[in-house]
């Protein structure tokens, strides 16, 4: 039993992960961008869009919407998803999202007409404005893994591709599409459609003095030095453990446990396994800690 890999990347693409960073409000403290990404963000958005924004939940709607963008069969930006979203009636819509899923909209008028609405105003009033060199690198990262996909096993080319994910095959998974982004760095976000698994995954792309380490250079320097989090490693390094196994192992609250795991997955130092959506176990990345190594002694090394 297995699944198909691919690799895809279009403006329209991030044109939804822009829109997730942003409605993602518990995440903002979270993302390389920081929290003030969105406060500048909202200063040039209309009344209107800000109070559309603030309605937006992530919920099941808002993974239909994924499902909307990947269905898309152009694109290359805004227009055409438009075009094609207002060319089908909510009966339409109802039968494109049967075939990936048995969970629908409460109103599908409604969830099309918003859905027609928040992406029209936020391409008018933000994407249009995007630094081009963003999206240019996210297509040099996707022909770049593209070309590498043919040479590593399955494994370990969604491994270093998504910085530590790993997706057990299951029974009706035929496809599993690996998306680049950049707003919503370092977090990957997976939605889960039964026969397709579409995974948004953090592409480590950073505009700053080459002369620095990156952002996530820093993150996984920085994620060792707690000594809770070298004991999580440790306990990992005899082999893959439960979110319960770990908490009982570090004798703290899950909510702490937790805080920890997310540090070392942003990290990229430990290995998540996924079952459809369903996070079911942590195990080590052996193979980061040597590349921190070789980045850490590079960086001192340089004249």
């Amino acid at each position: 039993m297995s699944y198909r890999i691919d690799v895809a990347f279009e403006p329209l693409h991030e044109i939804m992960n822009s829109l997730h960073t942003y409605i993602c409000r518990k995440s903002h403290k979270k993302i390389d961008l920081t929290s003030s990404w969105a406060k500048e963000t909202r200063k040039q958005l209309t009344p209107d869009l800000v109070g559309l924004l603030d309605q937006v939940e992530v919920d099941n709607d808002w993974k239909l919407t994924y499902l909307l963008v990947h269905l898309c069969p152009d694109k290359r930006g805004a227009e055409p998803f438009l075009t094609w979203l207002e060319s089908l009636t909510p009966g339409d819509l109802y039968e494109l999202i049967a075939a990936y899923s048995n969970q629908f909209p409460t109103n599908m008028a409604v969830f099309r007409s918003r859905t027609l609405s928040l992406f029209t105003q936020w391409n008018e009033q933000y994407f249009r404005q995007l630094d081009s060199a963003i999206i240019h690198s996210l297509s040099s990262e996707q022909q770049a893994r593209k070309e590498a996909l043919p040479v590593m096993t399955s494994d370990a080319f969604v491994d270093e591709t998504t910085n530590g994910l790993l997706f057990k095959p299951m029974k009706g998974l035929e496809e599993l599409i690996l998306i680049p982004q950049y707003h919503f760095q370092p977090i990957n976000v997976i939605c889960y459609f039964g026969r397709l698994t579409l995974c948004n995954y953090s592409a480590r792309i950073y505009f700053s003095d080459e002369e620095t380490l990156s952002p996530h250079a820093y993150r996984m320097i920085k994620s060792l030095a707690e000594m809770s989090r070298l004991k999580i490693l440790r306990y990992l390094h005899h082999g893959p453990r439960s979110f319960i196994e770990i908490v009982r192992h570090l004798k703290l609250s899950k909510g702490i446990t937790h805080d920890h795991i997310s540090k070392l997955r942003s990290a990229g130092l430990i290995h998540a396994h996924f079952e459809g959506e369903t996070l079911t176990e942590y195990s080590l990345r052996a193979g980061a800690l040597q590349h921190m190594h070789n980045k850490l002694l590079g960086y001192i090394e340089q004249r």
